[in-house]
């Protein structure tokens, strides 16, 4: 990748990011919201962040990260994903136990809540087949992998534009536009769920 490229991928990742962040911080929604409630908010702001990273780290994307590091800190962000889904949703029942039963029983009555039950099953499945991968074996690991990778972003996408909170609808429609980007990006490139080639660091 050319230094321009290098500058724009950056520009444009920082630019979302913090842009995300800071329309949601300056929410007036958050005026009247429990400490714990916004926290529980942010993890789930934070979760949509690390959808976005994953495959951008899987393939190689990210500009000067060599491959083998790139694949550690994939993992990494693995583990991040899913804590920060167990704070959103550990936030959520402290705050309304109730509901967060009822979404969990996919009984919910609002929209979004189902959509946000089946991503964050599909999250911790995929997790525990990367964590299963040498005893599942490696073609069937990925194809598995990535099937529930590509369900737990849709799901998430569907659960995040459908909320109406604290995430501004600019912000977001960029954030899940560029996670729904990547991820296809990636399942393109991957080509019959080819790995990334390892090179030399």
């Amino acid at each position: 990748m050319s230094l321009t490229g290098k500058i724009i991928f950056w520009s444009a990742l920082c630019a979302v990011l913090m842009g995300t962040f800071y329309e949601a911080a300056t929410s007036p929604l958050l005026a009247w919201r429990q400490p714990v409630y916004i926290v529980a908010g942010f993890a789930g702001i934070a979760a949509m962040v690390f959808l976005l990273c994953q495959p951008l780290l899987i393939k190689g994307y990210v500009p000067d990260l060599p491959n083998a590091q790139a694949r550690k800190i994939h993992r990494w962000f693995g583990g991040g994903l899913v804590l920060a889904i167990v704070l959103h949703v550990a936030g959520l029942w402290i705050t309304s136990p109730p509901d967060v039963v009822d979404a969990l029983l996919f009984r919910s009555p609002t929209p979004f809540s189902g959509w946000g039950v089946l991503a964050m099953w599909a999250v911790f499945a995929a997790a525990c087949v990367a964590v299963l991968r040498r005893r599942v074996g490696p073609r069937l690991w990925r194809v598995l992998h990535m099937i529930l990778v590509t369900i737990a972003v849709g799901g998430s996408v569907v659960h995040a534009m459908r909320i109406e909170g604290t995430m501004g609808m600019a912000s977001k429609v960029v954030l899940c536009g560029l996670v729904l980007g990547a991820l296809i990006k990636t399942l393109v490139d991957f080509r019959g769920w080819r790995v990334m080639p390892r090179r030399r660091s």
